[in-house]
């Protein structure tokens, strides 16, 4: 097990991002018995039968929290005859943050704001009227809190014609953009997840709730499956993204950190 990740995952992949989804498209049969933690160098460290897990660039799989790095064990003790990457969504995660956001934390930044300035939340259906009530009831109390908690007041509009929002309330919501490059990571996957950087900003916050933020980020897809049914590749499809997004709420929860100023 010299190499964990080229064992499991392929041959290396120089860049990282796509090292991280290298991780989705392959199975290996489990090898080892147990999957511990050891601390190490201010950092926990996951190991596999006593030996060290490496991310696709060849870093140290380490977490800067105990529960964090128990819970990434736990996903690996949890495999059973193959390793399953869509079940280390963890793992995953901490590639990304160790091989890429630590890097290129001024970029992973300056991409949650572009979704400040043009957030899912601020464009709103204007039809039918049960849907546009159930983006209000779902949208609009994370808008309060931005309003009256940061200052930050949204112009919304309804389709998909692109509104210019005040300054001051993009301003408003990126000094909230995490700085520690882990929970800046969780933002970033939240916010791609959800479309919504509000969302994910609102769940670093601990202004909503996990499941309130999930409600909040599905209002349409709920809508079109209520109005044409259920498609079971899709419902496959959103549970998959929810164990991503679970681990992005378990950063931020461990993993304590202050935002940009």
């Amino acid at each position: 097990m010299t190499n964990l990740f080229e064992d499991i995952f392929g041959e290396p992949v120089t860049d990282p991002n796509e090292a991280a989804r290298e991780t989705m498209r392959a199975r290996r049969r489990r090898f080892y018995a147990n999957a511990t933690v050891r601390a190490t160098d201010g950092a926990f460290a996951v190991e596999l039968d006593g030996k060290p897990v490496r991310t696709p660039a060849r870093r140290l799989l380490a977490f800067p929290t105990l529960p964090l790095a128990e819970r990434a064990a736990a996903e690996w003790q949890s495999q059973v005859a193959f390793i399953d990457p869509a079940k280390l969504p963890l793992t995953r995660l901490a590639n990304t943050v160790i091989d890429a956001v630590e890097e290129a934390h001024a970029e992973v930044a300056a991409d949650i704001a572009r979704y400040i300035a043009s957030d899912l939340l601020l464009y709103r259906a204007d039809g039918p009227e049960r849907l546009v009530a159930r983006q209000h009831c779902e949208w609009d109390p994370i808008l309060a809190w931005a309003r009256e908690a940061h200052g930050a007041r949204f112009v919304l509009a309804q389709g998909v014609v692109f509104v210019t929002q005040p300054e001051t309330a993009v301003a408003a919501m990126r000094r909230l953009i995490p700085l520690s490059p882990w929970r800046l990571g969780a933002v970033h996957v939240i916010t791609t997840l959800t479309g919504s950087a509000l969302i994910a900003l609102a769940v670093a916050e601990q202004a909503i709730t996990a499941d309130t933020a999930w409600t909040a980020a599905h209002v349409d897809e709920n809508w079109n499956e209520e109005l044409w049914g259920r498609d079971d590749v899709a419902v496959t499809r959103r549970a998959l993204r929810r164990t991503e997004f679970d681990a992005a709420v378990d950063v931020l929860r461990f993993v304590p950190g202050a935002a940009l100023s």
